[in-house]
């Protein structure tokens, strides 16, 4: 158990998280389930991102077009009159096959011009699922009435969060994650040491756009009602990258951090109305201090705390001793 929990220092902070999630239904009020609900959708977006903006360093400000085509998948194939849960892994495939699309003329890029790639990426199909008909356009569409289950819908999020928690701490530990961790620290040595680091982008891409797909779809089921605004929004690509960062991007538990402290204030602000405008100033403000003050976000705060206690310090350097003059 010990050198379980050595190889694995955040098990049991999952395993708590895991229970707080799965039990909550059995205690806890509609408006706290609700509450519950949002931040596993903010932890699921914030950990798949931090697999490949974290891990391998390319950040993506384009992910809002992942949850926009899980979205739009659902309530499509729905209206149709397909059963919801079917059309997930639908949504999942296809933002697969997009991400393949747009990684392998944009991860030739480097550094800020592939996030102002990803940018441009996010924009254009918003403003194209906004100009066609089969989408509502600028209206959006709503989900059929005899698909919303608030209960089912609540326990397919919290599953999303814990397999997407577990599948990033699985490819962490394997030569997969290793790689990730090669190119984000230097690319080219990487590739000088036998990384396909174009292949294993498209992938970590690949993976990460479908659980934010899926979350996506959840997004759709559970709220019954969306437009290209709502889910393609880049304030919403902004708000997972910020998310990452403000909790300790490149950790496997600052996303997590930071999807529960972004989906807190995020309720509270909403609650709020005179403050319902001002969240993306109060994310700013936030982003702000922690990249003057810990860079490493609330994970680097922690660590650097904890490092400071008596018993935790590195002991004194012992003198060398010198030998007889």
């Amino acid at each position: 158990m010990i050198d379980l929990l050595r190889r694995h220092p955040a098990l049991p902070g999952g395993v708590l998280l895991a229970l707080v999630f799965a039990t909550a239904p059995a205690f806890a009020e509609r408006g706290t389930l609700n509450d519950l609900w949002n931040i596993a959708y903010f932890v699921v977006l914030a950990s798949a991102w931090n697999l490949l903006g974290g891990f391998a360093g390319q950040v993506s400000l384009g992910y809002s077009a992942f949850v926009g085509i899980g979205a739009y998948t659902t309530v499509l194939l729905s209206l149709a009159g397909w059963p919801p849960a079917l059309t997930l892994p639908v949504g999942a495939a296809l933002a697969v096959a997009f991400s393949v699309v747009v990684g392998l003329p944009t991860f030739r890029l480097r550094g800020p011009y592939f996030t102002i790639a990803t940018i441009g990426v996010g924009e254009a199909v918003r403003v194209i699922a906004s100009g066609l008909s089969f989408t509502g356009g600028a209206s959006g569409l709503r989900m059929p009435p005899a698909t919303f289950d608030f209960g089912g819908n609540y326990a397919a999020m919290v599953a999303l969060m814990l397999v997407t928690l577990g599948l990033v701490a699985w490819l962490r530990q394997h030569a997969f994650g290793l790689a990730l961790e090669a190119i984000r620290q230097d690319i080219d040595g990487a590739e000088a040491l036998g990384v396909h680091s174009t292949q294993v982008k498209l992938q970590a891409h690949a993976i990460s756009a479908a659980l934010v797909a899926v979350a996506g779809g959840l997004f759709a089921i559970n709220f019954q009602y969306i437009n290209p605004g709502q889910v393609f929004d880049f304030r919403l690509s902004l708000t997972i990258v910020l998310m990452a960062i403000v909790g300790g991007v490149g950790t496997l538990v600052g996303p997590v951090l930071g999807g529960v402290l972004f989906g807190y204030l995020q309720i509270k602000l909403l609650a709020s109305p005179a403050l319902r405008d001002s969240n993306y100033f109060i994310y700013g403000g936030l982003l702000i201090v922690v990249m003057l003050f810990e860079p490493r976000g609330i994970v680097g705060l922690w660590e650097r705390l904890v490092g400071m206690r008596p018993g935790r310090r590195s002991p004194a350097p012992v003198p060398e001793a010198r030998g007889a003059s």
